[in-house]
């Protein structure tokens, strides 16, 4: 089984923390986002990766260099200009020779998707189905959020709701960013073409009656914002009250840091105090200063002594 895991956007809604890193490249607990969804992926018999690359494709390359990540061969597509989650699809499907008119079925996955679905049972689903294409639904709190989809009882989906008013979704299934697609669906997509599998290929398939979700009971997170991020990494750890902090951060012994992330490099004052705030690489924070509320720090990053950040991002974001 192979899959491609879609990595090629700029991160705008993790800015600052990607204004010189990819999303994919940012460490969950000291591993690589990547690197925990290939390894999850593997874990589930996928025995080969493409990674759909666009912004700063060489990161990759340079933090795996012998071209395997988790175990597993990755081989990248990086595209010449940006060509949508279904132009992406098919582009890297062209360049790992996934053949249109065969019949192996393969993955697809978001790039900032932290879950532990059984992949294996999502297959099994596709493949009982006959299905030309299978979403993974997840379940959220509150789906006006998202687009909802709407399906039958025996799974095919029959259409979808885009951020429905509250009260008014049809259900509380979202898409959670994992699919399995015949080779067929590859033939829906104009080469070079900017399309979106989301909003174009799947409505079309959903008319042919070919496409189908299986709602799955798993822990998922889209790690794509500040939040979801500072979640994620927190969730690595056995309490998650505490903190995520890079061995090669610098915390002096009077510091309180709580239900945060220090990232590589970071060096935080004596009498500071950080909490629920992120500390990007290489950022430093001054004696007695506050990081409080989902503030976020990027490379380099500095906040004077004794100075006070409240649910702030420095440098700003637009």
């Amino acid at each position: 089984m192979r899959a491609i895991v879609l990595v090629g956007g700029h991160g705008t809604r993790l800015r600052p923390l990607t204004n010189d890193v990819p999303k994919a490249m940012l460490p969950i607990g000291g591993v690589p986002m990547i690197e925990r969804m290939v390894g999850h992926l593997a874990g589930h018999g996928v025995t080969e990766v493409v990674l759909s690359l666009g912004f700063m494709p060489d990161a990759f390359a340079a933090g795996y260099p012998d071209g395997t990540c988790a175990g597993i061969p990755l081989h990248y597509a990086v595209e010449p200009e940006p060509l949508d989650t279904a132009g992406a699809i098919a582009f890297a499907a062209a360049h790992a020779g996934i053949d249109p008119n065969s019949h192996d079925s393969f993955l697809v996955q978001n790039g900032d998707i932290l879950t532990d679905l059984d992949v294996g049972a999502l297959v099994a689903s596709h493949r009982e189905a006959g299905a030309e294409a299978t979403i993974a639904l997840t379940a959220v709190d509150d789906p006006s959020r998202y687009g909802v989809v709407a399906t039958d009882g025996t799974g095919r989906v029959l259409g979808f709701v885009e951020k429905p008013a509250p009260g008014e979704a049809p259900s509380n299934l979202v898409n959670a960013g994992t699919y399995v697609l015949e080779p067929s669906v590859l033939r829906r997509i104009t080469p070079g073409v900017r399309v979106s599998v989301e909003r174009q290929v799947f409505p079309e398939i959903a008319t042919d009656g070919t496409l189908y979700a299986m709602a799955a009971e798993a822990s998922w997170i889209d790690a794509g914002t500040p939040a979801t991020y500072l979640q994620a990494n927190l969730e690595t750890l056995a309490d998650p009250s505490g903190s995520v902090v890079d061995e090669s951060a610098q915390v002096a012994a009077s510091a309180v840091v709580e239900r945060s992330v220090v990232l590589a490099g970071a060096s935080i004052g004596e009498n500071v105090v950080v909490q629920d705030s992120i500390i990007g690489p290489g950022a430093t924070v001054g004696a007695s200063a506050h990081v409080t509320a989902h503030s976020v720090l990027g490379t380099d990053a500095v906040v004077a002594e004794g100075e006070h950040l409240t649910g702030q991002c420095r440098p700003e974001v637009a």
